[in-house]
């Protein structure tokens, strides 16, 4: 059924025509202009095929543009692929704006920190190469038609007309999985209890909690950069004078600080220019993120979701106005409220206020792989590395983080429950995560198949790029090869990643751009890499940097200089004769790195490659 589908879809034709009345036909379109959607689009536009990119707002990046500044990773080795060209090309940015020694530089963190505007600058830049990448914003899903194990056609709002858009494989990239859920796939909303994974953070009993949400806000001290924080819709001061006493303690020692005995966590160090990206302090005592006021939001209409949205501003944007107009507020705390404001160069079209809510978590999909926290967990006593898929395509390197799906007491005073941050190794993600059982033509790098603490290692913008970039590459071999999504050569899309430069493995001490690159990526995710180092002692994470950044992470590293031991050429010469691969010259291999390089060419010239 599968390949006559497909065969339907050829007939179909895959040229994209710009929106001709209510109709239009592509090879791929991916809706929802996330991070995670914009790499499946950069990916994809890559072939030459047509590629349509629908956004359902008038907004294009995701939280990546939304004031989500400081990326969520650990360590510099564990960046590649479309998040690392995009760091590149924002550090360029600066050096050519401010110079290459300016403090502008600095502050971007080798590209990894930028303003807003200059993410969205970027990732605009990016997508401007391809002349068959077309854009459509402001353009909700309206209906869905699928036959068989395919989808046909999706319907989107355009001018408040309706469009037919027809596709040989679709991308649902929004943060809800709208586009999976129209579809009938499976997905699960909440928690599961910890026996059916057995995962131990998870609850006992399974749930409906979600993560709570929060806005990302972009704020400064610069007075001449600085919009005034004006009084939003709906405030009552009420909603704020439990406040009051808790300042009165030393539990809240400021307004905005880093990381915690504040009100506003200002993550440090600052964004270039002198403004900072405003998050919810974990484990704080006052909140931004919201857990329980954002229930309706997956499954939610644009009514329930503006009103969710609305509700947010009310209480984000309402604590910091209540802490700088209040004369209930002490002096000390108003004072340094009203030092600061929202910058005036970002969100222009807003009123300086992010555009999107910070949705950590909506619905995910219940697919081919269902991630669970033993994923990104050390994968055996004696070994340093998480578990091995042979099918990865992507990599992180993080850890399972909860803000808390549920608040207990007044949402100022009370606490928050459900909150965990597990630090683990660098891990694997396997294509199945991105695929449904029972579509032949959808893929899902945003709302993946996971449990819900396995999706509290995921949801991160630079993994959702990954991801992404995975689903687009994935889309075009299977409208290339006229097959399921299912059923696309794996070692083919792995191969077009690491020739993308994205890894599929974390080696801390091969990245990106290194000769090498190519042949360690394809051995390490073959297995090779796995039992080199033992599992270390004490953290997971290599030494600190500052905040939540970190050296490489310990017991990654290939060392490729090493010599060879006899052990270890041994069981590298018994993984090549598993692959298929006779490696000439493998008694001459004196070191890691040239029987690696033997063992590629080998692989290279077995499938007519070259090196």
């Amino acid at each position: 059924m599968r390949f006559t589908l497909f065969l339907l879809f050829i007939a179909l034709g895959c040229t994209l025509s710009e929106p001709q009345g209510d109709k239009t036909s592509t090879a791929v379109c991916i809706y929802g202009a996330t991070p995670g959607g914009i790499a499946a689009a950069l990916a994809a536009a890559q072939s030459g095929e047509s590629v349509l990119l629908i956004a359902p707002t008038d907004h294009l990046g995701g939280l990546f543009t939304s004031g989500l500044s400081h990326s969520d990773f650990h360590s510099f080795e564990s960046l590649s692929g479309t998040f690392l060209d995009v760091a590149h090309r924002v550090k360029a940015y600066y050096e050519a704006t401010y110079g290459k020694d300016s403090p502008q530089v600095t502050a971007c963190f080798e590209g990894t920190f930028a303003e807003p505007k200059v993410n969205a600058l970027v990732l605009n830049e990016m997508m401007a190469q391809y002349p068959k990448l077309t854009i459509i914003k402001n353009a909700p899903l309206l209906t869905l038609s699928r036959v068989e194990d395919a989808i046909v056609s999706a319907t989107f709002r355009v001018s408040k007309d309706p469009m037919e858009v027809e596709a040989r494989v679709f991308i649902d990239a929004t943060y809800e999985g709208d586009l999976m859920a129209m579809s009938g796939v499976p997905y699960e909303i909440g928690r599961e209890g910890r026996q059916k994974f057995g995962e131990s953070l998870a609850p006992d009993q399974g749930d409906g909690e979600l993560q709570g949400y929060n806005f990302r806000f972009c704020a400064t001290k610069e007075a001449s950069n600085r919009a005034p924080v004006l009084q939003p819709e709906g405030y009552s001061r009420e909603d704020f004078l439990d406040l009051v006493p808790i300042l009165e303690t030393s539990d809240i020692q400021h307004v905005f600080g880093y990381p915690s005995k504040c009100l506003f966590k200002a993550h440090l160090p600052p964004l270039p220019n002198n403004k900072y990206d405003i998050n919810d302090v974990s484990n704080g005592l006052v909140r931004l993120s919201m857990p329980g006021h954002n229930l309706d939001w997956p499954e939610g209409n644009e009514t329930q979701r503006q009103a969710i949205f609305k509700e947010h501003i009310r209480y984000n944007v309402g604590l910091l106005y209540f802490l700088q107009n209040d004369t209930a507020v002490p002096e000390r705390f108003r004072q340094e409220a009203r030092e600061w404001g929202w910058c005036l160069d970002e969100f222009v079209a807003y009123g300086h206020l992010p555009p999107e809510l910070y949705v950590r978590e909506a619905r995910r999909m219940q697919g081919k792989y269902i991630y669970t926290q033993k994923d990104s967990e050390t994968y055996a006593d004696e070994e340093a590395r998480a578990p091995l898929h042979l099918d990865a395509i992507a990599m992180g390197d993080y850890g399972n983080n909860c803000h808390g799906t549920r608040h207990i007491g007044p949402l100022i005073g009370g606490k928050h429950a459900g909150e965990f941050y597990n630090p683990v190794p660098p891990y694997q993600i396997p294509y199945g995560v991105l695929i449904a059982e029972d579509v032949s033509n959808l893929l899902v790098p945003v709302a993946v198949s996971s449990s819900h603490v396995g999706f509290s290692a995921l949801r991160l913008e630079p993994i959702w790029m990954s991801l992404g970039q995975a689903a687009g590459h994935a889309a075009v071999l299977s409208v290339v090869h006229g097959v399921s999504v299912q059923d696309i050569p794996i070692s083919s899309l792995q191969d077009k990643l690491h020739i993308d430069g994205a890894a599929t493995i974390y080696v801390s001490d091969v990245l990106p751009g290194d000769p090498d690159f190519l042949a360690v990526q394809w051995w390490g995710t073959q297995g090779g890499v796995h039992g080199l180092e033992p599992k270390p002692e004490g953290s997971a994470r290599g030494k600190n940097i500052h905040g939540q950044y970190f050296e490489a992470a310990p017991g990654h590293a290939l060392h490729p200089e090493l010599p060879l031991s006899e052990a270890l050429r041994e069981k590298w010469v018994a993984l090549a004769n598993q692959l298929g691969i006779a490696v000439e010259g493998i008694d001459k291999a004196q070191s890691r790195r040239h029987f690696i390089q033997l063992a590629y060419e080998a692989y290279l010239a077995k499938n007519n490659q070259s090196y």
